[in-house]
């Protein structure tokens, strides 16, 4: 019985095995952008549009997606269901196109840790290191190392996982950092 529970545990209804929120650390350590630097903020992250820029294309990362699906072992092998996401955002300086940033995460549902929670957190890191409330390197090795504890840190302990309405509903008032 004990065994049929743990199974259970781990699967998401309709969807096969659940797929870790963090990354596998070895296959997506994260990887920064050399030209964004704690001395160059001011002219890059933090102008509108800029993530733009650099940001790859789908014609390259939904390949990369299905691969890394495969590659991973995923039992969900529906790329709908996640984001290629950038492990350090474009936004806080991460690679645009290393692998090494790069991994399939999950949209999950309402009140699950998934891809629009870590958005909303990503949100919120911006503000701060533009705001220079938050140093870069500091922001970026949050988010490498566990974006959850940063969410929790920064915006609270449940996540807020819904998908908005309209994008810039995602983006709530940075609150004061809790130091």
């Amino acid at each position: 019985m004990r065994w049929i529970l743990i199974v259970l545990a781990m699967m998401v209804p309709g969807l096969g095995w659940a797929q870790s929120v963090l990354p596998d650390r070895a296959r997506t350590p994260g990887a920064i952008n050399p030209a964004v630097t704690a001395a160059t903020i001011d002219t890059t992250i933090c102008v509108r549009g800029w993530t733009q820029t650099v940001r790859p294309p789908v014609s390259y990362t939904e390949p990369l997606k299905k691969r890394q699906i495969s590659t991973f072992g995923y039992a969900d092998r529906r790329p709908w269901h996640y984001e290629e996401d950038h492990l350090i955002p474009l936004d806080l300086g991460g690679s645009p196109a290393s692998p090494l940033n790069l991994w399939p995460e999950p949209h999950l549902g309402a009140g699950a840790w998934g891809a629009y929670a870590k958005d909303r957190l990503e949100a919120v890191m911006v503000r701060l290191v533009c705001d220079h409330r938050v140093g870069l390197r500091r922001a970026q090795a949050m988010m490498a190392r566990d974006w959850i504890a940063g969410y929790r840190r920064y915006i609270g302990p449940e996540p807020d996982n819904s998908r908005p309405h309209r994008w810039h509903e995602a983006w709530q008032p940075a609150p004061s950092p809790a130091w």
